[in-house]
């Protein structure tokens, strides 16, 4: 009884040491098969390049006039109008025109998970989601402030913005398919 039982206890560790082994070569090599590794790559790939080009593309507006209502170069940007624009140009996503509306539709995040690319909302007229920018990684952000000022680059460690952090969002083709639907009302009902 007792070698039976220690055989039975060796075989069960034995598979448990070889199951994890086992189970990703398996898994390499269905997802290998399927051609779905390169696939993930070039979505990695893709996503990294997006990322890097949106805050590159976002960082050449560098000194172009806060406008409120703005959304491009020409007439100047106010905050939602920065963010919006970038994204339609570098990613080809439509995000909703207010901030606000830009945090109801993206990805909720948590501030350590903070990635170049993603949003960053504040409370800065005493009501959540009032400004937006776009994190370009080590804990800065870019975007079109107030009147009077032009695009720039600012700490968020700073007391100002630290007191008045409201959130981290992320956008996803998904939630920006769903924003564009619901964009489309929004900006009739704006222009009533």
């Amino acid at each position: 009884m007792r070698i039976t039982t220690l055989l039975s206890s060796l075989l069960l560790a034995t598979s448990v040491h070889a199951a994890p082994a086992v189970a990703p070569d398996d898994m390499s090599r269905f997802l290998d098969d399927k051609g779905l590794l390169s696939q993930i790559d070039q979505v990695r790939q893709n996503v990294s390049h997006k990322t890097s080009e949106l805050v590159v593309n976002a960082m050449g507006y560098l000194g172009v006039p806060y406008r409120r209502g703005g959304n491009t170069a020409e007439t100047g940007f106010d905050c939602s109008g920065f963010v919006k624009a970038m994204y339609e140009q570098t990613v080809g996503l439509i995000l909703p025109r207010k901030a606000e509306q830009q945090a109801a539709n993206t990805r909720q995040i948590d501030r350590s998970e903070l990635q170049p690319g993603d949003l960053v909302f504040f409370n800065t007229l005493r009501r959540a989601f009032s400004h937006v920018g776009i994190y370009i990684g080590d804990g800065k952000f870019i975007h079109s402030p107030k009147p009077g000022a032009q695009v720039r680059v600012e700490n968020m460690g700073i007391s100002y913005w630290s007191h008045r952090f409201d959130g981290a969002r992320r956008v996803t083709t998904a939630e920006a398919a769903s924003a564009t639907q619901s964009g489309a009302a929004w900006s009739a009902a704006e222009l009533r």
